[in-house]
C-alpha cells in the first residue's frame, strides 16, 4: 500500500470539495446554528444570551445528531458508485493504484473536507465566545467539537461501505437516507418501545451497551455525561453506568464504527 498514492487521492478530494464552495457553506451552517444556539437557546425561558457553556453544548449536542450525519451521508453516498456510474473507476483502477488506497483516498479526502468545515464552523464560534469562558469551558467545548468531527467520520464510514454496496446512485441515496432515519429516529424509539412494552422487564440492564450500536447515541452520552447539570436533566445518571461513560472507552467505540464500516467496504471492494 503506497502512502503516497492514497495522499493523492484524498488531495483531489478535498479540492474539489474546496473549489465547489461545500466545505465553506457547511461551515457557515455550523456557524450561524451554534450562535443562534448559543444566544437565544433559552429565549423560551424569557431570556436572551450567553448562559453557560453546558446549556450551550447540549443544545448544539441535539442540533449535531440530527445535521451531521446528513451531512456526512450525503457526502459519501456516491464516492464509489457516483465514479462506477461516470465510468471513470475502471479508469482509476488502470492507473497504478490498488483499491484499497483508492477506497482510503477517497475517504480521507472527504474526511478533511467534513472536518474542516466542523473545526472551523464551530472553531468560529469559540473564538467569539471565548472571552466569556474560562479554561474548564473551553476545555469541554473543544472536546464536543472533536466528537463531532468522530461522529462525522463514523456515518462518512458508513456512507463509503453503502456506496461500496449499491448497484447505482439512485440505490445508494436510498439506503444512505434511511440509515440517517434508522440511527437519529428509530433507534431509540424501538428501544424505548421495547421497555414500554415489556414494562422495563426486557432491556434495562443492557439498555446501556444497546446504546453503544448507535454512534449517534455514543455521541451524546460522550458529551451530556461529563456535564453534570446537564446529565441529572436528561436522567442519564440513573440510565448509564458511570463505568461506561468513559471519554476513552467511548472515543474507541467511536473509532470501531469509523474502522469497521471501512474495512467491510475494503473486502466488498476487492471481491
Amino acid at each position: 500500500m503506497e502512502i503516497a498514492q492514497i495522499a493523492t487521492i484524498a488531495g483531489k478530494e478535498f479540492w474539489d470539495r474546496i473549489r465547489n464552495r461545500w466545505v465553506l457553506a457547511v461551515a457557515l451552517v455550523f456557524t450561524a446554528f451554534a450562535l443562534v444556539i448559543a444566544y437565544f437557546g433559552a429565549a423560551q425561558q424569557g431570556s436572551v444570551g450567553f448562559r453557560s457553556i453546558d446549556l450551550t453544548i447540549a443544545s448544539l449536542v441535539s442540533l449535531v445528531i440530527y445535521l451531521i450525519p446528513l451531512i456526512a451521508l450525503v457526502l459519501g453516498f456516491d464516492a464509489i458508485v457516483g465514479e462506477r456510474e461516470r465510468g471513470s473507476l475502471d479508469l482509476l483502477l488502470s492507473m497504478p493504484i490498488t483499491r484499497l488506497e483508492l477506497l482510503l483516498g477517497k475517504y480521507l479526502g472527504l474526511a478533511a473536507a467534513l472536518t474542516f468545515s466542523t473545526v472551523a464552523g464551530f472553531g468560529l464560534v469559540a473564538i467569539m465566545l471565548s472571552p466569556r469562558l474560562d479554561l474548564n469551558a473551553l476545555y469541554h467545548y473543544f472536546g464536543f467539537m472533536l466528537s463531532s468531527v468522530l461522529l462525522g467520520c463514523a456515518f462518512l464510514s458508513l456512507a463509503v461501505m453503502l456506496s461500496v454496496f449499491a448497484a447505482d446512485r439512485t440505490r445508494a441515496s436510498g439506503l444512505a437516507i434511511a440509515t440517517w432515519f434508522f440511527f437519529v429516529l428509530v433507534f431509540d424509539l424501538l428501544l424505548l418501545g421495547a421497555l414500554v412494552v415489556t414494562g422495563g422487564q426486557w432491556g434495562g440492564d443492557a439498555l446501556p451497551y444497546l446504546l453503544l450500536a448507535n454512534p449517534a447515541d455514543v455521541f451524546r452520552i460522550l458529551n451530556i455525561f461529563s456535564l453534570d447539570d446537564v446529565r441529572t436533566l436528561y436522567g442519564l445518571a440513573t440510565v448509564f453506568p458511570s463505568s461506561l461513560a468513559d471519554p476513552w472507552l467511548l472515543g474507541l467505540v467511536m473509532l470501531a464504527w469509523i474502522v469497521l464500516p471501512l474495512g467491510i467496504a475494503s473486502w466488498r471492494f476487492r471481491k
